[in-house]
């Protein structure tokens, strides 16, 4: 048995967590009210999106993060941080003879890594009636 201040993390039968951000649900929740989540965009399997079409995608780094549904990291890496890596690595490339350079192409497969990696947030397209 241990001991621990800490709450109990064991949810109650009825429950589950959001599977995007961890809010308590009960089990038969068809949307979570914190979040986008909803139960039929993630039982269909057409509504996935293509790993290794964000990977191609993210030549141009935030591209396949909106392409996945994380649009929100992919304006940051399109607009933020991408002008940064460029920026530093131009800034250290003055002091190495230029070999700082090389530092680009980390950034970029890093990029590409982070979105195989990351989870898809696309749901089916909306049927109009």
């Amino acid at each position: 048995m241990e001991y621990t201040d800490a709450p109990s993390t064991q949810a109650p039968a009825n429950t589950m967590p959001c599977p995007l951000c961890g809010h308590s649900l009960s089990k038969d929740a068809v949307e979570c009210d914190h979040c986008d989540w909803t139960r039929a965009e993630r039982e269909t399997a057409e509504g996935k999106a293509s790993d290794a079409f964000a990977v191609l995608l993210s030549i141009i780094p935030g591209l396949g993060h909106i392409y996945k549904g994380h649009k929100l990291i992919g304006m940051l890496l399109m607009f933020v941080a991408t002008p940064m890596a460029v920026g530093l690595a131009l800034l250290a490339a003055t002091a190495t003879a230029g070999f700082a350079v090389l530092l680009l192409p980390l950034y970029w497969l890093g990029v590409m890594f982070h979105v195989y990696g990351i989870e898809d947030r696309v749901g089916p397209p909306n049927k109009d009636e």
